[in-house]
């Protein structure tokens, strides 16, 4: 029942997912567990997660649980074909493959809901947004969900405020496990791989303009600071503005940052970050990629409609001629970090996706008792991870005294 592109190409996805799982200790540690609980016994799990071999790992570590895995890709490029090959000849029905179009991406998310899964694992949102719109006849079957992106999290939240969400959400993303790391130190080695891999150019010497400052940005900020670059922010809160600055980068309009800058990163989750009249300013040679979840914060019709001429110049980049100017987008405006590399590291999607297996076990086990609205990870579950990560990593913490736990909770006693 599975849609894939090449069967043939399932032993280097095979290859792929042992490599990640043998970097995944968090992840290993909650399989074992799940091995002996069976917490997904007789559940259906339907996926739609950047389909490569992190994720993969993932699953496989529900299937343990005892879940069928129903899955798809959550973004027309980041999808690995061998990998996808891969998790079909380990019993998951898998309907995706790099370059789908908007029509074929949205049939696949269809056909993970044909299958009636009671629980979703979804990133970006876009597999809970065709339930509460397209598939309603579903909702009433759907224990509840995880939600594994920043961008995913605000639709919800905005759903949940106006009383149109239907389940209980987890929102994995504000997890501090998850977005301390893997929007941190995960996006910010990713994002700059990808394009460092794409255009194989020097970042030394380069000012590179990253739009938005929160966990991402500060991430990508600090790697391309770590290269030798010069960093722009651009920003529209004060606060994160303000914190940019105090961590030595440069702040402005985008308005002023687009002629000065070489390589333009967006991390927002907002679109329209770069346009027109940013287009019209920028200098010859500008490249530019987008690190957000979805192809709009870098505006391509805009683009198109400025360029006077559009030829692929290298694998993964565009090359528009606007004014006499080279301007280069990078990965068709998608998620860089997977149209263009591999995605975050396999050790902080460690902790991001044993947030997902914790999240989704929460749901099956709690459902019947949780409201329609968006849930925080309780800190229990981000300690607990912490610790396996330390564990992992050869580190171990102090404990508090009974003396210092009696300080700490008695405002009588002196200091």
């Amino acid at each position: 029942m599975s849609n894939v592109k090449d069967m043939g190409l399932a032993k280097e996805g095979h290859m792929k997912m042992e490599w990640a799982k043998n970097h995944m200790p968090v992840l290993a540690s909650i399989r074992e567990e799940f091995k002996k609980t069976k917490p997904f016994k007789g559940i259906k799990l339907g996926m739609a997660l950047h389909l490569e071999a992190k994720t993969a790992i993932l699953a496989e570590t529900l299937m343990e649980g005892g879940a069928e895995i129903i899955i798809t890709g959550c973004n027309p490029l980041s999808t690995q074909d061998d990998v996808a090959a891969a998790c079909v000849e380990r019993g998951m029905e898998v309907y995706a493959w790099r370059g789908e179009t908007n029509e074929e991406y949205y049939e696949n998310l269809n056909k993970v809901l044909d299958a009636k899964p009671d629980v979703v694992i979804d990133d970006g949102a876009d597999l809970i947004f065709l339930l509460h719109t397209k598939r309603t006849e579903l909702l009433d079957s759907i224990m509840g969900g995880c939600e594994e992106t920043t961008t995913g999290v605000i639709r919800l939240k905005a759903m949940a405020q106006e009383g149109a969400l239907k389940f209980p959400v987890i929102n994995v993303n504000d997890a501090d496990t998850k977005h301390l790391f893997d929007n941190r130190y995960g996006t910010g080695q990713s994002a700059l791989d990808g394009v460092l891999r794409t255009t194989n150019l020097l970042m030394a010497g380069k000012t590179v303009v990253v739009a938005g400052y929160g966990w991402c940005g500060r991430g990508v900020a600090m790697r391309a600071d770590g290269h030798g670059a010069n960093v722009i922010v651009t920003e529209v809160d004060p606060i994160r503005a303000l914190e940019a600055r105090m961590d030595g980068y440069q702040v402005m309009p985008m308005c002023e940052a687009c002629k000065l800058g070489d390589v333009f990163i967006t991390t927002t989750g907002c679109k329209d970050i770069l346009r027109t009249e940013h287009f019209l300013l920028m200098k010859d040679g500008a490249v530019l990629s987008n690190a957000g979840h979805f192809d709009n914060e870098i505006n391509k019709n805009n683009l198109n409609e400025l360029a006077s001429e559009v030829n692929v110049v290298r694998n993964n980049i565009e090359e528009y001629k606007v004014n006499n100017k080279r301007i280069y987008l990078l990965g068709e405006g998608r998620l860089v970090n997977l149209a263009c590399a591999d995605g975050h590291p396999c050790e902080v999607m460690d902790m991001s996706f044993a947030n997902q297996a914790l999240g989704a076990k929460n749901i099956v086990e709690n459902s019947k008792n949780m409201e329609n609205k968006v849930y925080e990870i309780p800190y229990e579950q981000d300690a607990k991870i912490a610790l396996l990560k330390l564990k992992s990593m050869g580190s171990e913490i102090d404990e508090l005294t009974p003396e210092q736990k009696k300080y700490l909770n008695d405002w009588k006693e002196g200091t």
